[in-house]
């Protein structure tokens, strides 16, 4: 029997320095979803030594960052998938301080290429901050032209363990919902293409500052 190609592909990045804690429990909600939906979903754990953007603009020039390490190995294969999930954990109310570091240097280096893609934030906390965590992992993708997938509710989840979050029922619910929803955009997209539907074309990018 003939393997069934995935109808898509979707990157689920852990920010946690936990690699199998709240936040894998709660991507690998997703990714199980993902699975049945017949999409493809990676897992990729954020490098617990990943250092921080050096502002040298070499990607500006080079289209890859200077230091060599995983945010080069997304970028080089980031043209395979159809998205992304950027999940953290709730610390101070923000997210981890490596998913940000990751994604800093991940979104300059990779501004043109993002654009299209859908997107998706995933934060777990024990009490408070989630929100605030969740909008500013968004910021990532509006500044970058992707397309945000939304569920039933904020994509959070809350326990202090893995235990803990299974046994968050509308949390994980929101998982699998959010899920099926970029698994049928996915779809949308491919079947807009199959019927001469364009994706918008882009503008060029105009900068400017508060004095010019």
């Amino acid at each position: 029997m003939e393997d069934v190609k995935p109808v898509g592909r979707i990157l689920l990045i852990n920010g946690s320095p936990r690699g199998k804690g709240c936040t894998y429990t709660a991507l690998n909600e997703m990714r199980r979803t993902f699975e049945e939906e017949g999409v493809e979903a990676v897992i990729l754990d954020v490098p617990k030594d990943v250092v921080g953007c050096k502002a040298c603009l070499y990607c500006k020039k080079h289209g890859r960052c200077i230091m060599d390490d995983e945010v080069n190995r997304v970028l080089e294969d980031i043209g395979d998938f159809d998205g992304m999930v950027l999940g953290s954990p709730v610390y101070f109310a923000g997210p981890s301080g490596q998913i940000c570091s990751f994604s800093d240097r991940l979104f300059y280096a990779g501004f043109g290429v993002m654009a299209g893609k859908l997107a998706a934030a995933v934060v777990s906390c024990r009490r408070g901050g989630a929100t605030a965590a969740f909008d500013r992992l968004n910021k990532y993708f509006t500044i970058t032209n992707m397309n945000v997938v939304g569920s039933q509710y904020w994509n959070q989840v809350h326990g202090n363990t893995p235990e803990e979050v299974l046994q968050d029922v509308e949390g994980m619910q929101t998982m699998r919902i959010l899920a099926r929803n970029m698994a049928w955009m996915i779809r949308s997209r491919r079947a807009a293409e199959e019927a001469g539907v364009e994706y918008p074309e882009l503008e060029q990018h105009i900068y400017t500052n508060f004095i010019r």
